[in-house]
């Protein structure tokens, strides 16, 4: 860590000495407008921790995804365990796990991301396509539940999109890089008449992929980028106080996904800097089998034909991850006077996800074909998620007639539910069949080898050489329906000029219902057969499909008090208590258990922000912050312990945890003759402090992804951003020429407790941009960038199948990408 800090010292050290320069290109904080409090203020006047991006800062720093935006944010963190496009958020160790809803709750226009839920992990509304032709993005630390709708205990990611302007313009860009990367965009604003304004928006980009498969199967590459993004946008002033602004947008992904690495195995030869904690697998076990052919296969060949960092072994014959998502966006606002402001915004958004891949991110073979120990493939042509969501908020905003109470309130309404009947997957599972189960005196190894999973065309193979003894798929359907209705106020009153109290409440209440099941479907002599799958803790499955029927209800306030102090005009302090929600949920596919209630946390923060101007100008913004966590939603990873036949491991979500997290946040800025200086740091100390894991027939008392006493996942104690721009002292005919250098460090972090691999390595990632404006005097801007300048290989994550497999797998960040990009503006945008 020491050495890092010299590094940043010496490196702004050299770009503070880089001369004299008179101009900047970075926005004053003065003029940067939040709308974190559901209305627009200054930045330096909300009493929230907040990180602003423009869309600038974003293109320089190459951020298309949630996954690109939480390398530069302190305090915010990606699980990209399922890839970037379906990476979910963590803000201050608040975690998403799979199948529960999302502790950040990410806005576009104002309008939560639409439900991903089903039979893959689905990302909560910040993938591709959604970076482009914005206003800003804002990151809004620690829970917000008064004022935004659903789920928001960690903090919300607000997208703001570009509205339609009174001038004629836009601009065209393309963009190329290394792995074949390109890029296009146009955005064209055309007022069609004084109050009707129509602005439209394209986003094009391909990338082949920088994983390299060497297995001869499925695809040549992983991590590939292929998206159309489409957006319009029409603002029409229907009198002079009262506007409509609609926005559509659609987005299409057709990638191959993502897979892991598998660096290590629980095999003699294979064990090498594992802890001593973690035994050689049980005798019979599913691991005991699985973990020496990982060791002789993949990991042997690695060895021996010299593999690279990012080259990886893929057993899935073809895997594949297509995501569509529409959205339909109205607000309507009637300034009804000078004083009372009424909003209604309406949304309806379609998400659907169809996904193929290998859960162990392995390349087996047995008697001579290849088989995978999870091979996940959506079941009969359906979608792993196929969902609908409509939102309705009306809002009315208002204030007195001298100022000193504004106050708001309004009814949230969101109805959910499936786009088609199914939405359902196809596993093919590895078991082992004990003597007790079989009547064979020893362990039965049992998989399948499929040319055609989804509709049940495979040979199963076993340790006897026989047929007699069938492998088993899994077929899962579901389909949800969710039922969300939140009452809020809020108001703030200025106790004197300086001094103001806020206080606010909401009332959510939830309603989850689901339909589904798994069959199992054997393979004998070729043949399938269907079964319902049971379990003693699940009601007993019915029809042909194996629906079990579930519903999970829960309602909750929640509140916010705080109480800000103007020091002078531009300082600020601050101190706030919040209580925060998130909704219970159920998993109807699962096998155990079946759902979950909701978690609470009571957050409190201490703040200050300041901002000076002069020759040397910026900004210095600190906050501090504990939390305290109760019946906490943890992901825990279930093993079968052999007393119920036909039981799987399984990942469920158990409502078992008390923790608490704290920490300290502070973001500056310092701008001086054409030198910019931004920084944040982040310290966060977490702990989970109990844990009463339920008991469950069949299987082993379940593990979470932290120990008691040790940290919570995703969770790293330091993190520093900083970014230095310089803008050269040319004449002005020349354009606008700078450099900028941006460097983040994050500390290790956990990923899996119950992983020999489970901790992330620190990491130190440096990127490059440099622009030239207005070339000549041109309306033609020509930029280049670098990110991850070192090539710095580190993983994002954990494939987490240690204690079911034997052996585990990493995935892995992105190496060096670099490129150009062209952009030429017209119209009101050249000037």
């Amino acid at each position: 860590m020491a050495r890092n800090v010299r590094a940043l010292l010496v490196a702004a050290t050299a770009l503070c000495c880089s001369s004299q320069a008179f101009a900047q290109s970075q926005p004053n904080v003065d003029e940067i407008v939040v709308t974190a409090r559901r209305v627009e203020e200054r930045l330096q006047d909300v009493p929230i921790s907040i990180t602003v991006y423009n869309q600038d800062q974003l293109s320089n720093r190459n951020v298309v995804s949630g996954a690109d935006l939480a390398t530069y944010t302190p305090s915010l963190s990606t699980n990209a365990r399922y890839g970037g496009e379906t990476a979910t958020f963590a803000i201050r160790g608040f975690t998403q796990e799979s199948f529960t809803s999302p502790s950040v709750g990410v806005y576009f226009a104002d309008v939560v991301g639409p439900r991903a839920q089903g039979g893959t992990p689905g990302g909560n509304g910040a993938g591709v396509g959604m970076f482009f032709d914005l206003q800003n993005v804002q990151v809004l630390k620690g829970p917000q539940g008064t004022l935004f709708g659903r789920n928001t205990t960690g903090g919300a990611v607000l997208l703001v999109p570009q509205r339609p302007k009174d001038e004629f313009g836009g601009y065209a860009e393309g963009s190329i890089g290394n792995f074949d990367m390109r890029r296009f965009q146009a955005v064209v604003n055309v007022p069609l008449a004084e109050t009707f304004k129509v602005r439209l928006g394209l986003d094009r980009q391909v990338r082949d992929g920088y994983l390299r498969n060497r297995s001869g199967i499925g695809p040549d590459d992983f991590g590939d980028v292929n998206y159309w993004a489409f957006r319009g946008s029409v603002l029409a002033e229907l009198t002079p106080d009262l506007e409509n602004y609609t926005i559509a947008s659609y987005t299409r992904s057709r990638t191959n996904g993502t897979t892991g690495k598998i660096v290590v195995a629980n095999a003699p030869g294979c064990r090498d800097g594992v802890p001593d904690r973690f035994a050689a697998p049980t005798p019979g076990s599913t691991a005991s089998y699985l973990a020496p052919m990982v060791c002789a296969g993949t990991l042997a060949r690695a060895s021996a034909q010299d593999y690279g960092y990012w080259d990886v072994e893929n057993g899935h014959p073809n895997p594949f991850l297509k995501i569509d998502s529409l959205s339909l966006i109205n607000t309507t606002t009637w300034q009804a006077s000078d004083s009372i402001t009424l909003k209604n915004i309406a949304s309806y958004q379609e998400f659907t996800q169809a996904q193929a891949f290998n859960v162990g991110a392995d390349n087996l073979t047995y008697q001579g074909l290849p088989f995978t120990w999870v091979g996940v493939t959506p079941a009969r042509s359906l979608n792993n998620i196929d969902q609908w969501t409509f939102t309705d908020e009306f809002q009315l905003q208002g204030r007195t007639s001298d100022n000193k109470l504004t106050y708001q309130g309004g009814v949230y309404y969101e109805r959910s539910g499936p786009l088609s009947n199914w939405q359902g997957t196809v596993s093919q599972i590895t078991t082992v069949l004990t003597p007790a189960q079989t009547g064979i005196p020893i362990p039965v190894f049992t998989t399948s080898s499929c040319s055609d999973v989804a509709n049940y065309v495979c040979s199963n193979l076993n340790s006897l050489g026989a047929k007699a003894i069938p492998s088993i798929l899994q077929n899962s359907l579901t389909r949800y329906w969710y039922r969300n209705i939140g009452l809020y106020a809020q108001a703030t009153y200025k106790l004197i000029d300086a001094l103001s109290l806020t206080g606010g409440i909401r009332y959510t209440m939830d309603r989850v219902s689901g339909e589904g099941g798994t069959r199992t479907v054997r393979i004998t002599n070729d043949t399938p057969s269907f079964t319902c799958a049971a379990y003693p803790t699940r009601p007993a499955p019915t029809g042909e499909e194996c629906v079990t029927s579930l519903t999970q209800k829960s309602e909750k306030p929640t509140w916010l008090i705080s109480l800000d102090y103007k020091v002078t005009p531009d300082a600020m302090l601050y101190a706030k208590y919040a209580r925060g929600y998130r909704q219970g949920n159920i998993h109807v596919s699962n096998t155990v258990p079946v759902g979950w209630g909701p978690e609470k946390v009571d957050a409190y923060e201490i703040g200050a922000k300041a901002s000076f101007r002069g020759a040397v100008s910026g900004y210095l913004n600190v906050a501090g912050f504990y939390n305290d966590f109760s019946d906490q939603q943890l992901s825990a990873n279930l093993i079968p312990d052999g007393t119920v036949a036909g039981a799987s491991p399984s990942q469920v979500i158990v409502n078992a945890g008390k923790s608490r997290i704290q920490g300290l946040e502070a973001e500056a800025a310092i701008n001086w003759m054409g030198f910019n200086l931004t920084g944040g740091y982040t310290w966060l100390d977490t702990k989970l402090e109990s844990y009463s894991p339920p008991s469950i027939p069949g299987y082993l008392p379940p593990t979470t992804g932290a120990a008691v006493g040790g940290e919570l996942p995703l969770s790293p104690k330091h993190r520093i951003t900083l970014t230095g721009t310089y803008t050269l002292p040319i004449d002005e005919s020349v354009g606008r020429v700078s450099i900028s250098a941006t460097y983040t460090y994050t500390a290790k972090q956990l990923a899996a407790n119950d992983s020999p691999i489970g901790w992330l390595p620190s990491t130190n990632l440096w990127n490059l941009n440099a622009n030239w404006n207005s070339v000549a005097g041109s309306p033609v801007d020509l930029s280049g960038f670098v990110t991850n300048l070192t090539n710095e290989k580190y993983p994002v994550f954990v494939g987490n199948a240690w204690n079911s497999t034997g052996y585990d797998s990493l995935i892995l960040g992105q190496p060096r990408m670099y490129g150009v990009r062209l952009r030429v503006r017209f119209g009101g945008d050249a000037n």
